[in-house]
């Protein structure tokens, strides 16, 4: 049987995200000239027109895929913190297998960059669960450092080496157009990705409550030396784990690069990869419970973008609003798992 959230669980999530929307509505008195109109703004406008509904579910799209890698981790009790890196280095690496190959069919053009992207990222992550199990270093550090290390790396190949200086922004050339996805909701940013992130999702949910994966890897989490001792092979959810982990953030990085930006942009990821964390806790590690809080995060995102274009709304009361939810739904599931 699939394991499904408390009841405490699911009322510690809706705590968070009802104390965060009333904080939300404080802000927008102090950091507005008129409280209705941003009002108005943050809540209604993401789904006033097509253009903001739509940029709204691409976003929720691309904070499920990544946020279903942080489950993944998670479950197997490792704990992934390097997926904006990982996002971040599989989209390059995807854009420029793209460029080096633009002469392909385009559903083949389609799987290269994605199978790139979602390979060097599973590759990157693997290599914290491969020093987990050969030494014990904790993946928690190591993820994040090699995230740290190797964004400013991408960064540089993209305004440097890698740069098209045709191109007003600073990013690489654009891949060929038989290479995009194609758009749901013109002229909102919405694409196939949304409709592959649900697929995924129900696909991990699957996977994870009705296969024999799934409930070793969820026995591996809960307790790694009983799933050893019951003939689990450790190296299979230490190192397959952490790399399957990072191939759903390389993927999130392709289809945001062949649906959205056709082009490795610099800084495009936008946090994505530290969103799905939050995103995934909020969801309590449940697949579908990760296809609501991602609604909920790009909703939040959408209403604070709203409200600071038709208002004196900032940009950084916009990320209060997120950093309070994560700070919160932290607290609850990390009070939650000492108590038990």
């Amino acid at each position: 049987m699939a394991r499904k959230p408390t009841a405490g669980s699911l009322a510690s999530s809706l705590f968070a995200v009802g104390v965060a929307l009333v904080v939300t509505v404080v802000l927008l008195g102090f950091g507005s000239g008129s409280w209705t109109d941003a009002l108005h703004a943050f809540f209604l406008q993401p789904i006033a027109n097509q253009y903001y509904f739509g940029n709204m579910i691409s976003l929720m799209g691309f904070l499920l895929l990544a946020s279903l890698g942080i489950v993944i981790a998670f479950r197997g009790g490792l704990y992934n913190l390097g997926g904006e890196g990982q996002l971040f280095v599989g989209a390059l690496a995807g854009t420029l297998a793209g460029l080096a190959l633009p002469d392909l069919p385009g559903l083949l053009g389609v799987i290269l960059v994605l199978s790139v992207a979602s390979l060097a990222a599973a590759a990157l992550a693997a290599i914290s669960g491969l020093l987990r199990r050969a030494w014990g270093t904790p993946e928690l550090i190591t993820s994040y450092l090699l995230s740290a290390v190797l964004i400013p790396v991408a960064e540089y190949l993209i305004t440097g080496p890698a740069n098209d200086p045709a191109r007003n922004l600073l990013a690489t050339a654009t891949l060929p157009q038989s290479y995009w996805l194609p758009r749901l909701l013109i002229p909102s940013e919405l694409s196939l990705a949304f409709p592959i992130a649900i697929i995924a999702a129900c696909a991990v949910y699957l996977a994870m409550f009705y296969s024999v994966r799934g409930y070793e890897l969820r026995l591996y989490g809960l307790n790694e030396e009983f799933a050893v001792y019951a003939g689990i092979n450790p190296s299979t959810y230490s190192i397959g784990a952490m790399g399957l982990s990072g191939a759903l953030h390389g993927l999130t990085g392709g289809l945001m690069i062949i649906g959205t930006y056709h082009a490795a942009i610099s800084g495009f990821s936008g946090g994505i990869g530290w969103n799905a964390i939050a995103v995934a806790l909020v969801g309590r590690l449940h697949p579908l419970g990760a296809i609501l809080a991602a609604l909920v995060f790009a909703y939040l995102d959408a209403g604070a973008k709203a409200s600071m274009l038709h208002t004196e709304f900032t940009f950084e009361l916009g990320t209060i609003i997120q950093a309070i939810i994560l700070l919160l739904v932290t607290a609850t599931f990390v009070f939650g798992r000492r108590k038990r």
